[in-house]
């Protein structure tokens, strides 16, 4: 039995104890259909504000029918009471407030509009979370609805609407012919079907889904459908959609405000008429033709020929054609500036449209007209003619000619329709106008470049006020993301009395927040158009994103506020190595344009993140795109999100421009009283909508938690801070200095993962029950477990969203196709060789002593690996990308094991053939032949110059760099770090060099013999090779800052026989600082280390130490050995803030100095160099 509350007298079933964040929601909802007003309700993600919303409509609309039953007995009982002890003045008068509706069928009915079909089906689904069984149906269009086999298969929807409109008038649609019949099985209409169901029940019924939808419209109490079906006055006519006395509710509201302009505006282009005197020229020869025939042969008329022609004479389709060719003449009359178009009132699209013949009078014939035409061509077997310039000037005709106005009113309806609008004509500026067939019929004017009739709204407001004129009850607008409330329902034109910005569900440990002024280089960050692209502020934002990387646990989301600016960034960073940086702690994956390859690349961070071998995945996405409205990133797959920038709209363009006038306009018309946004304000409110809503992706739930950064010194404003939603603004903080934003977010992650412990990451082909669906955790506010059905639950994550990218298991090799298939092609591969390199010397330290589990552990690694280099890659085609990362990836693996001097001799030469054969595999016949060449001149010569002039080729594509770093193993000890030298200026990476490589076989012997007997503290490297011989190493900090596995298990192991001075050891660490360290920024750290000697005040100089020690990954060696400082009653602390900050624990003991200082000298013995594995679950067992 669910849980029953009284909300404002009405019984509400709830299927948990609600909140109390629901619980003032779902009275907001109460109070808007009570007291018939509208309502702007925002309510975070993760609050269950869908489940609210449809518990507390069903539930009013439940006690409106039992007010209505109440009064009827009333009736027949005269007055008595029915029960005594329960009076019928308790049976819910307040859900009508004072109305006396005497029928059921004055109950209202709820419209539910959301912003997709994707979303709908979440609604669906929580529906059937709920107690109520209202009766129900989904609007949807012919495209996703329709069956048909010869429909399905046109690819434009207006010829499937005509098309579909043709079969069912002459019942030639088998599937239309059974939807009387099967419109009332119980099955259909007792049940909660979602689009999906029902093309599953109309395939298996053979019944047209499309019409059994609009039959079940008439009888149903919710209709849910995309909301520019009743924004569109097209669409609601189309789809005869009833407004009086409705409730309709906007779900997902923040992008009402653009559907409601976009859905009354039209941009006609050249092509658009061109394209619609072609098809009129065509049917004007086939009449013509046709006409000829029948007077020569008979005039015999019967039933079949007059369905199969057209109802309407050859004059009236002359006429047409003149309209278009004069339509086509008065735009192009225009003499526009090539940099900006003619702007006119929007009255004046009347007065154009009258130099073309189209009036209110002639508006009814030439509309019918081209109904006629659009539908008879798009019939006509075999012919395929293009009629969308055809079906674009009906819907203009509707648009515009809206309204039956007397002749008296008419000049008062015409304003009254304009109010609104701007008439822009601009040059067709992209030349891809299609070649017209050239005859008689055609003009001249369709073969030259034109002008663009634009058409635009630019307020909401015409839109809301068409819907309250068709007599709804009440409008409620609710989403995640609406603030600004004030502008938002000032842009509505109309009266919201109930607004409401709701608390989240969450608590103060749950939330970090922080505004990054500068970068860890001190550079000042800012997407500004006059800083967006200087290499200063591209390369700051860069050390940013990598270094927050490292604190951040599991899925980092990064969002710019363009598309441009990404890749210019993601440009910047790869040619500079900050793309590297970031790729070794969190493989990037990066948002595409298009739709093609979108559910691979975010497939694959979902994989990274799930796998339990790695540290986790970054997403680089543009606000306002896919990522940042539509997907869920709940638990680990969101634990931070960084804010880029300002995504404000394009200033130069003329949409804009022109939307900032009228909004000024209108604010110097306005009457007193009233409040308006102005262009600035509307502008400014622009870009914070999107940032809010892609901050809204890093908190799903209840018990979900994370970090935002907003890394634009614009932020620094309380202005700013206040477009804020409201449950984030009491958590902003705006630092100082980088190095306290490390602290600090490291201790939140750490507070976090204690008191809320992530559920044990599986292998990646385990992990598909742990992704969730967004809504229903939101809802029921409990995370999904992995036991849960992995086929279902890996379903739901993107198909809920996005329908047409469906997902398929990567394990699964039934009908395996495209990126799948490669993974299974190239798992056999990878099963002996186990994990990749970072390089080909760490193959060496890699080793053989590996346990199974991290073998079972490598097919989803290594998916997502190639995915996250295809998203790198996002520039070439795909298949060139997937073609080359695997050739990339099969080279590494061979190679991973022939670089080191350690392996025996004989195995070298084979290793190296092998190597040679991959390389000629992967390279043209001329490319191999000359590095081949090169290789062999080197060998002769001993000049690297000529070896690398002859080798540069490898640096010009990304996926032959693998081959370059392959050479390192032929390069000469004395050469190899001048090589690894060039590799990194060349490429970004270099091989692995160590200090060791560069020493020849017998000094390596010598050394090795000389540390065996010496005093010295030394480091010795263990190799794992068979052969047991072992090399003297210098500590590469660089390389245990950026982490990696060639530290794991037997990793660096140290020899101590001895110590060095105490005061030595401390002058060469500060030795150290000043050269890693300007002068200005040495005093701060001496002056802190002498407060401390006298004060002993350990914060503030952890503080300052943080703040210098972490803005550069080269600089995390020095935070580690600067633990020598600490005072033996600080050691523990310090020791837990380097825990949880580089996984380093083990590298202050909390024992005397001395011991400290000797261990400062060598390398840590724990080996999770990366920031984010401290919070792997994995490692905590």
């Amino acid at each position: 039995m669910m849980p029953s509350l009284s909300l404002n007298g009405v019984a509400v079933n709830f299927p948990f104890l609600p909140y109390d964040c629901q619980k003032v929601y779902m009275q907001k909802v109460i109070e808007c259909l009570q007291k018939k007003v509208n309502g702007v309700l925002e309510s975070p993600t993760g609050t269950g504000k869908t489940l609210c919303l449809l518990c507390a409509t069903l539930a009013w609309r439940e006690h409106f029918k039992d007010t209505i039953s109440a009064r009827k007995i009333a009736q027949r009982l005269g007055g008595e009471e029915m029960f005594p002890d329960t009076p019928l003045s308790s049976w819910g008068t307040t859900a009508t407030d004072g109305d006396t509706p005497t029928y059921y069928t004055d109950v209202p009915k709820i419209i539910y509009a959301s912003r997709t079909h994707s979303q709908l089906t979440q609604v669906v689904s929580e529906l059937k979370n709920t107690s109520y069984r209202p009766k129900m149906c989904v609007l949807g269009s012919r495209e996703q609805l329709c069956i048909n086999p010869d429909v399905m298969r046109q690819e434009s929807n207006h010829v499937k609407v005509h098309m579909c409109r043709g079969k069912v008038s002459t019942r030639s649609c088998v599937y239309y012919n059974n939807v009387e019949e099967k419109i009332t099985d119980r099955d259909l209409v007792n049940s909660i079907l979602d689009v999906e169901d029902l093309v599953k029940f109309g395939s298996k019924q053979r019944v047209c889904p499309y019409y059994l939808s609009r039959s079940l419209k008439t009888q149903a109490d919710v209709i849910f459908m995309p909301y520019n079906y009743l924004l569109d006055p097209k669409s609601r006519r189309a789809h005869n959609i009833e407004l009086n006395g409705a409730v309709v509710i906007f779900d997902e509201a923040h992008n009402v405000e653009k559907t409601c302009e976009e859905s009354t505006s039209f941009d006609l282009t050249p092509y658009d008429v061109a394209s619609a005197i072609s098809a009129v020229d065509r049917l004007l020869v086939d009449q013509a033709r046709d006409a000829t025939t029948r007077d020569s042969v008979t005039q015999d008329f019967n039933v079949e020929s007059l369905n199969s022609g057209l109802k309407i004479e050859i004059d009236t389709i002359a006429k047409i054609k003149q309209i278009l060719l004069d339509l086509e003449a008065v735009i192009d009359s225009y003499e526009v500036p090539s940099d900006k178009g003619i702007t006119k009132p929007g009255i004046f699209i009347y007065e154009l449209l009258e130099r073309a013949h189209l009036t209110y009078n002639s508006k009814t014939a030439v509309y019918e007209a081209l109904e006629q035409i659009t539908g008879y061509l798009t019939g006509q077997q075999g012919i395929f003619l293009n009629t969308s310039g055809l079906q674009k000037l009906s819907d203009i005709i509707q648009l515009v000619f809206c309204g039956e106005p007397s002749e008296k009113d008419r000049l008062q309806q015409m304003q009254s329709n304009t109010a609104h609008f701007k008439v822009h004509i601009h040059q067709d500026t992209s030349y891809h106008k299609k070649k017209q067939n050239t005859d008689v019929w055609t003009s001249s004017t369709s073969k030259k470049q034109g002008n663009i009739l634009s058409y635009w709204c630019f307020s909401p407001g015409f839109s809301m006020q068409d819907l309250v004129n068709q007599g709804v009850r009440c409008i409620i607008l609710t989403s995640g993301t609406l603030s600004p409330l004030s502008s938002f329902t000032s842009e509505m034109r109309i009266k919201f009395p109930v607004c409401l910005e709701n608390s989240h569900v969450i608590e103060r440990d749950q939330i970090f927040v922080s505004v990054v002024e500068r970068g860890p280089d001190e550079v000042q960050l800012s997407s500004a158009f006059d800083r967006r692209f200087v290499p200063e502020n591209m390369s700051s934002l860069g050390n940013t994103v990598a270094n927050l990387s490292r604190v951040v646990p599991h899925g980092l989301l990064v969002f710019f506020p363009s598309f441009t600016l990404m890749e210019k960034n993601i440009e910047f960073w790869k040619a500079n190595g900050h793309a590297g940086r970031i790729e070794n702690i969190k493989p990037m994956f990066v948002e595409p344009k298009g739709k093609g390859n979108f559910a691979e690349v975010i497939d694959g961070y979902y994989s990274k993140v799930n796998d339990p071998a790695s540290k986790g995945g970054s997403f680089f996405a543009v606000c306002r795109g896919k990522a940042s409205e539509g997907l869920d990133f709940a638990n680990t797959f969101g634990r931070g999100v960084i804010i880029t920038g300002l995504p404000f709209p394009p200033k130069m363009d003329p949409r804009v421009i022109l939307k900032m006038q009228f909004l000024d306009d209108m604010n110097r018309k306005k009457p007193s009283g009233v409040k308006y946004l102005s262009g600035q304000e509307w502008y400014r409110q622009q870009a914070f909508r999107a940032v809010n809503q892609a901050i809204g992706r890093v908190i799903r739930h209840k018990d979900d938690y994370g970090a935002i950064f907003l890394c634009d010194q614009r932020f620094k404003s309380q202005d700013a801070r206040a477009n804020l939603p409201s449950w984030v603004r009491p958590y902003v903080r705006v630092y100082d200095g980088f190095g306290n934003i490390v602290r600090d977010v490291s201790q939140f992650f750490r507070v976090a993962q204690k008191m809320r412990p992530v559920v044990e990451k599986k292998a990646a082909s385990e992990s598909c029950g742990t992704v969730c669906l967004p809504d229903t955790q939101s809802s029921s506010f409990t995370s999904c477990s992995s036991s849960q059905s992995s086929h279902t639950q890996k379903a739901k994550v993107l198909d809920a969203h996005i329908p047409s990218l469906k997902r398929r298991r990567l394990d699964d090799h039934s009908g395996a196709h495209g990126m799948n298939r490669i993974y299974i092609e190239y798992e056999s591969e990878v099963q002996e060789s186990q994990r990749r390199p970072a390089n080909l010397l760490d193959a060496l330290e890699i080793g053989d002593h590996r346990g199974e589990e991290e073998d079972d552990a490598v097919v989803g690694e290594e998916k997502a690996d190639r995915l996250s280099t295809m998203s790198l890659q996002y520039d070439k085609r795909v298949d060139d990308e997937l073609r080359g990362v695997k050739r990339k990836i099969k080279l590494v693996q061979e190679q991973k094991m022939s670089v080191s001097e350690v392996v025996p001799e004989e195995n070298k030469a084979s290793r190296a053939k092998k190597f040679l054969a991959e390389m000629k595999k992967s390279l043209s016949q001329v490319n191999f032949e000359r590095t081949v060449q090169a290789l062999q001149t080197y060998k002769k010569t001993d000049n690297l110059d000529t070896l690398l002039t002859e080798t540069a080729v490898l640096t010009e594509d990304t996926n032959t760099h693998s081959l370059l770093w392959g050479f390192y193993q032929f390069v000469r000890p004395h050469h190899k770090k001048r090589f690894d030298e060039k590799c990194k200026e060349l490429t970004g990476q270099g091989c692995g060099y160590k200090p060791d490589h560069s020493l020849s076989k017998d000094e390596k012997k010598a050394l090795m013999l000389h540390s065996a007997t010496d005093g010295r503290t030394s480091v010795v490297l263990t190799s794992p090779s068979s052969s047991g011989t072992s090399a003297c190493s210098q500590l590469n900090t660089q390389q245990l800052n950026q982490g990696g596995h060639h530290l794991n298990h037997q990793g660096l192991r140290e020899t101590q026989t001895g110590s060095a001075p105490k005061n030595d050891v401390h002058s060469a660490f500060l030795a150290d600082v000043r050269k890693a360290l300007e002068a200005e920024r040495s005093a701060q750290l001496f002056q802190a280390i002498r407060n401390y000697k006298t004060t002993d005040n350990y914060e503030n100089l952890v503080t300052t130490v943080v703040s210098l020690f972490t803005e550069k990954d080269e600089h995390f060696s020095l935070l580690t050995r600067f633990g020598m400082f600490i005072r033996p009653h600080h050691k523990k602390q310090y020791r837990q803030m380097l825990d949880a900050l580089i996984g380093q624990s083990a590298d202050v003991p909390a024992v005397s100095e001395d011991q400290q200082t000797q261990a400062s000298l060598s390398p840590p013995l724990k080996t999770q160099s990366k920031i984010s594995s401290f919070f792997s679950s994995s490692q905590r067992k």
